[in-house]
């Protein structure tokens, strides 16, 4: 399966940190389709189901995209009373997140996820997040994506995470074709480079999400979260020396990030979240510039990434 370049992350259409419409939603999916965006991600996690709803709702009657979804954490009803979901996103608390990775288990959470998303088929089922659980995810999950994979269901399966050392192990203990590798490898955070090079052995794909690690690389001046936390002053002041560099070679930090992580030939694609079509456009605009091999040179010789 072809993975196009540049993917659309769901996580903003789920209200992650505030709330956006219905119609803001259709419309930032309308922008990134217009700039030729074809590579679509969400996940149950993703405001509790609205971002699955959303998304399959704006591709609705299209063709030619790869959509993927996780598997991983099953969506219940709950008695609490709190009036809020926990966990970041802008929605009600009616619903509760419940681990779990069974075979069993992955198999209810596809077909749910299908439902909501209102399609037939997604292209690629990622396990998302299995941080405490990457034994069973591995004994149990993975087959059972495994058997999807071999009866057509799916095209590719993989795993979905924020660090690198439990992907690994996916990679070398199991037969996924795609890991989804988030903010760890990134103009601040190259930690993830021992995955991608075992990726480039065993032929595995990566998605690169967080390329901005989670804001602190989305505008030129430095500000923001790095990883969901405030960033620390060391930080920041790393991410305003990149972009002094970059701004020598006409290149803005944003800019820089997204291109950075495509450099590497494990990872085919990056995955940005956008929660307006006005973010959509500027992205797209960013990453059709093309950005000179003497910008890269100039930040190792720096000291501000690695040679």
């Amino acid at each position: 399966m072809e993975l196009p370049r540049h993917g659309l992350g769901g996580a903003p259409m789920g209200n992650l940190f505030e709330s956006v419409t219905d119609e803001q939603a259709s419309a930032t999916v309308d922008a990134a389709w217009d700039r030729g965006v074809r590579l679509f991600d969400t996940a149950p996690h993703y405001g509790l189901g609205l971002s699955e709803r959303r998304m399959g709702a704006a591709l609705a009657g299209r063709s030619g995209y790869v959509l993927s979804t996780k598997v991983g954490r099953l969506l219940v009803p709950t008695s609490s009373r709190e009036d809020r979901d926990g966990e970041g996103f802008d929605v009600p608390a009616a619903i509760e997140r419940v681990w779990d990775f069974s075979g069993d288990g992955v198999r209810r959470s596809l077909e749910e996820s299908l439902d909501r998303l209102g399609l037939p088929a997604v292209d690629i089922v990622l396990i998302h997040d299995p941080d405490d659980h990457v034994d069973q995810a591995i004994a149990e999950a993975y087959p059972a994506l495994a058997e999807l994979r071999d009866q057509g269901v799916v095209k590719a399966i993989g795993v979905g995470m924020n660090q690198w050392q439990a992907p690994l192990r996916f990679v070398r203990e199991t037969g996924i074709d795609v890991v989804m590798l988030a903010g760890r490898y990134t103009l601040l955070d190259q930690s993830g480079l021992p995955l991608l090079e075992e990726c480039v052995e065993r032929g595995v794909r990566v998605l690169a999400a967080g390329v901005f690690n989670s804001g602190i690389l989305a505008t030129h001046e430095p500000s923001g979260t790095y990883d969901y936390r405030p960033a620390p002053a060391e930080l920041v002041e790393r991410a305003r020396s990149i972009a002094a560099v970059c701004e020598r070679h006409g290149v803005t930090l944003p800019q820089a990030a997204m291109a950075f992580p495509l450099r590497h030939p494990a990872i085919a694609s990056i995955v940005v979240g956008a929660r307006a079509p006005e973010e959509v456009h500027t992205n797209a605009a960013l990453w059709s510039r093309p950005v000179t091999d003497t910008l890269w040179a100039e930040l190792e010789a720096e000291g501000l990434l690695p040679a």
